[in-house]
């Protein structure tokens, strides 16, 4: 370290002020006091280079170019180094040793795990999401030079600036993207179905003008994206990239599955300033939540229906993506004008004798295995081994099969259709099982939509359904999202998992705005005197904000 001396007598205060930057190496008669620098101590006292020379200088203390030569390489490698691990999907930060006491508190607050080190330096690693964070508090705190290896924090400009065009946004919607930029440019939009949230997406690549990644729950929606973003923008031919099984190219906006984008993260990561995410609810899954954490996109939307999720998990959401930024209600947007008017409607209907005697049977045998425990903690139990609320989950699942599939429900749903139909309504018939669509199907010479059928024959099946004036639709859960289901003014819930997310989707397809301010209805049938009646009040008790 270099090394000055200070030949005059020193007064205590100019002594302590010294040994803020140095370290006292003794007295020798003729010469005077010898003190040599510490880059640690002028570190941890937040001594600049400038600092240290004007400290001297005020002192009186001359030294030579060579001494400030010096100090010039010392803090000149204080350089901080970032750069990606593509093995492990992390940041790397490399931190100099004289460093760690000013930004140690950071390396704390960002979760930073230590790598190794040596005698420059400290390398961690650093949870990719946080890194644009990390790097603005860093260089706050401290005055550094950080040495971008991979260019992550670099603006990662669009080629061409890119423009809206064939279409003018409602005021919702530019509502919805000014929160969403006053909230720097992340957070979650929650609109119902129909509402347009493709749009605002497409909107906020045009705002941050930045290599975009976006993420959809199926394939359908991912053909959906990439159409959309040629016909509302004015973006070149070859500027959308598809990854997918039978797709992979990488272009300056790309757009890939959940599935796809778990596994190809590592490598996308890098490249792109903005992640779109559409169907977020999904994302607090643990398969999926991977893509979030693992992004080092600065901005970041959400666009969901149904943010909120039944485990609670949809919390989650709130570090990776931001917090709800924007919300409004299918009612809302009624009055608007922008969505169908819309009545529930609830209809009842009883086991047959034999279905109540069997679910009944079974009722009794559930409470005997399960005893005291909640339906959350036998499932717990199962998981770990417990070998009677394994056999109490079997029961439980048979009870709900026993409801779903109640013949009354598929003989009411029938009649509905018919008298709906007679009227000249477009019907969407839900189900939960492939063989009650079927049935379903069959009876009504119905459309049908399951997950089993091949996506050309879906295609052309939701075509044929679009452009009849009216007509009957039956869905499995394929169609409860990731589908363009066409308009339809009618609704019939047979079965379904019993979740207001789920409930929410099936309600806006049919919320599309009607010729003629035409009212939507959705009907959903339900086995009175069961955990199916009090499910049904309780979904719609919880999800009021949402759907009404």
């Amino acid at each position: 370290m270099p090394a000055f001396r200070v030949k005059r007598w020193l007064r205590p205060e100019e002594f302590r002020e010294i040994t803020r930057i140095a370290d006292y190496k003794g007295y020798e008669r003729g010469a005077g006091s010898l003190f040599e620098f510490n880059i640690e101590k002028a570190l941890k006292n937040k001594y600049s280079l400038e600092d240290v020379v004007n400290l001297l200088s005020d002192l009186g203390i001359d030294v030579d170019e060579s001494f400030i030569d010096e100090l010039r390489k010392l803090y000149g490698k204080l350089a901080i180094r970032a750069k990606w691990d593509y093995s492990s999907g992390w940041v790397v930060i490399n931190i100099p040793r004289p460093l760690r006491f000013q930004v140690g508190d950071l390396f704390r607050k960002y979760s930073l795990r230590r790598l190794y080190y040596n005698d420059e330096y400290i390398s961690y690693k650093l949870i990719p999401y946080r890194l644009h964070d990390f790097i603005e508090e860093l260089r706050q705190k401290v005055e550094v030079t950080v040495i971008d290896e991979n260019n992550l924090l670099k603006d990662k400009i669009l080629p061409k600036k890119l423009e809206l065009r064939n279409i003018t946004l409602r005021p919702y919607q530019e509502e919805a993207l000014r929160e969403w930029i006053n909230h720097g440019s992340r957070g979650i939009i929650a609109l119902p179905t129909g509402s347009g949230k493709t749009i605002i997406g497409i909107a906020a690549i045009t705002v941050v003008n930045r290599r975009a990644l976006i993420i959809t729950f199926t394939r359908e929606q991912m053909f959906q994206w990439k159409e959309s973003i040629y016909k509302y923008t004015n973006i070149e031919p070859g500027y959308v990239g598809l990854i997918y099984s039978e797709e992979k190219r990488i272009a300056p906006i790309t757009i890939t599955t959940y599935q796809s984008g778990f596994r190809n993260i590592k490598q996308l990561s890098p490249l792109y300033d903005l992640l779109i995410v559409d169907e977020v609810h999904h994302l607090p899954a643990d398969k999926f939540r991977y893509i979030a954490i693992h992004s080092i996109a600065k901005y970041r939307i959400g666009l969901s229906a149904t943010v909120v999720r039944e485990d609670g998990r949809h919390e989650e959401l709130f570090p990776l993506l931001g917090g709800i930024v924007y919300h409004k209600t299918p009612a809302e947007l009624a009055v608007q004008g922008y969505l169908a008017r819309h009545r529930i409607i609830t209809v009842k209907v009883k086991l047959s004798k034999d279905e109540k005697e069997e679910f009944e049977g079974l009722r009794k045998l559930y409470r005997s295995l399960a005893g005291y425990r909640t339906f959350k903690e036998v499932l717990e139990a199962a998981l770990k081994g417990d070998e009677r609320a394994k056999k109490a989950l079997r029961i439980h699942n048979r009870m709900r099969s026993i409801l779903s599939a109640s013949k009354s429900k598929i003989d009411k749903a029938v009649e509905i259709a018919r008298r709906e139909y007679s009227r000249g309504n477009k019907i969407i018939i839900f189900t939960q099982y492939v063989d009650q669509a079927e049935e379903i199907a069959q009876r009504l010479n119905a459309y049908l939509l399951t997950g089993e059928i091949p996506p050309e024959k879906r295609k052309r099946t939701l075509r044929e359904f679009r452009e009849a004036p009216s007509g009957i639709l039956v869905v499995t859960t394929v169609g409860d999202e990731g589908l363009d289901i066409p308009d339809a003014n009618v609704g019939i819930i047979v079965s379904g998992t019993g979740s207001r997310r789920q409930f929410i989707q099936r309600l806006g397809r049919i919320l599309r705005p009607k010729k003629n301010s035409k009212e939507a209805i959705l009907y959903e049938i339900v086995l009175a005197n069961t955990p199916e009646e009090y499910q049904a009040r309780k979904r719609k008790r919880n999800s009021l904000d949402f759907y009404s």
